[in-house]
């Protein structure tokens, strides 16, 4: 088994250089699109980009349904404060049940 030769920058580089060198041939050897699928490809983004924002509206459509219908049950929740003179009438009513039970 040979042992792990620790290679000098000038070897680091080279093969840096060289994986680059690759790269940009590969690039430079790929076919060229023809434009009917460039079309296609153009077509399917719209209407990904389409579908993305008829999502994002219907979230939001979504999200302001449930806000509303949250604060129609606040607003049915929420009970006003009985004034004294109400709160005075509900006393002396049930002071009135109570001795009319004796």
């Amino acid at each position: 088994m040979t042992s792990f030769k620790h290679p000098s920058f000038q070897d680091r580089a080279r093969q840096a250089a060289d994986a680059k060198e690759s790269a940009l041939r590969q690039l430079r050897h790929r076919p060229q699109l023809d434009a009917e699928t460039v079309a296609k490809r153009k077509a399917a983004a719209a209407e990904r980009e389409d579908d993305r924002a008829r999502k994002s509206i219907a979230k939001k459509v979504a999200a302001a349904e449930v806000e509303q219908a949250k604060a129609r049950a606040r607003a049915r929740a929420a009970k006003p404060i009985p004034t004294e003179a109400e709160r005075k009438a509900a006393r002396d009513a049930r002071y009135a049940a109570r001795q009319a039970r004796r």
